[in-house]
């Protein structure tokens, strides 16, 4: 288990996309599971940085995220395959068929 010390948030999710990163670099295929909400925002900032100096390459990258909302569509804005798009998706190289966000509107 990795434990770290830090001063803020931004230093927060620095180390947690120091994480992520390296984990990508080291295997290109890897499979990451992904939260939402406020929390990851910061991470996922810090990792559209990255890939867009070119540091980072999303596109053999397969996620899962494993909460949405029932009832509500891909686009609607309160969705969380509406948030991982606006948040980290639609700004890197990741391939969206390789993200797995569960679907809000299967009746079961």
């Amino acid at each position: 288990m990795l434990l770290y010390k830090v001063k803020d948030f931004k230093e927060l999710s620095r180390k947690a996309a120091n994480i992520i990163s390296a984990q990508v670099i080291l295997k290109p295929t890897s499979v990451l599971g992904l939260a939402t909400g406020s929390t990851p925002v910061g991470t996922y900032k810090q990792l559209i940085e990255w890939y867009e100096k070119g540091d980072i390459d999303f596109s053999q990258v397969t996620t899962i995220n494993l909460d949405e909302y029932k009832g509500l569509s891909p686009e609607n804005p309160q969705s969380y395959r509406y948030f991982m798009n606006t948040n980290l998706f639609d700004h890197v190289n990741i391939d969206k068929t390789r993200t797995f966000v569960p679907n809000g509107l299967e009746p079961d």
